[in-house]
C-alpha cells in the first residue's frame, strides 16, 4: 500500500510545470468546493424535531468517506482535510442563504466545468495527462497535495 509521500511524490510527477501548479491552486479548490456544493443539494432528512428537519447531505457522506482514506495515509494531513471540508461547507451554507436550489445548481455546475477546462489546459501546458488518468484515487490526492505545500511551508509533518 502506498503511503501520503508515494502519493504525493506520484502525483507530483505530473505537476511540474510553474504554470500549471498555479492554474491546480485555483482549480483544484474550485473543483471540491463545487462538488460538495452540488452534492449539499441532495439532502437526505435524518429525523424531525418538531417543526424542522435536520438534514444530512450528500457532501456529508462524501467527506465521511474521503476523511477515511486520508486517515489511512496521514492524521495530520487528515486533519487540515477535516478543516478545508469544514470550511468549504461553511461557504456552501452561506450561499444557501443568497441562492436558491436552481441558482445554486448553475453557479456549482458552472464553476465545476469551468475548473476541470482549467486543469486540462494546465496538464495542455504541463504536457503530462492528469494523474487520475492512472488511478482515480488521484482525484483525491490533488487537494492533499496542495495541503502539503502548507504544512511544509508552516513546518507540520505528515
Amino acid at each position: 500500500m502506498k503511503n501520503i509521500h508515494d502519493w504525493l511524490d506520484a502525483y507530483g510527477e505530473s505537476h511540474q510545470n510553474q504554470r500549471n501548479k498555479k492554474i491546480h491552486w485555483i482549480c483544484v479548490p474550485l473543483i471540491m468546493l463545487s462538488l460538495l456544493g452540488l452534492l449539499s443539494l441532495i439532502k437526505i432528512p435524518l429525523f424531525r424535531n418538531g417543526e424542522s428537519f435536520v438534514d444530512l447531505n450528500l457532501s456529508h457522506i462524501l467527506i465521511v468517506v474521503t476523511l477515511m482514506f486520508y486517515l489511512r495515509l496521514s492524521i495530520s494531513i487528515s486533519f487540515g482535510m477535516l478543516f478545508v471540508s469544514v470550511g468549504s461547507l461553511y461557504v456552501i451554507n452561506m450561499n444557501d442563504f443568497v441562492y436558491n436550489n436552481k441558482e445554486l445548481l448553475i453557479i456549482y455546475i458552472g464553476i465545476f466545468i469551468l475548473s476541470w477546462i482549467g486543469q486540462f489546459i494546465g496538464h495542455k501546458i504541463e504536457g503530462k495527462k492528469p494523474s487520475f488518468f492512472e488511478d482515480i484515487q488521484f482525484l483525491l490526492i490533488g487537494p492533499a497535495w496542495l495541503l502539503s505545500f502548507i504544512y511544509k511551508k508552516i513546518g507540520i509533518k505528515y
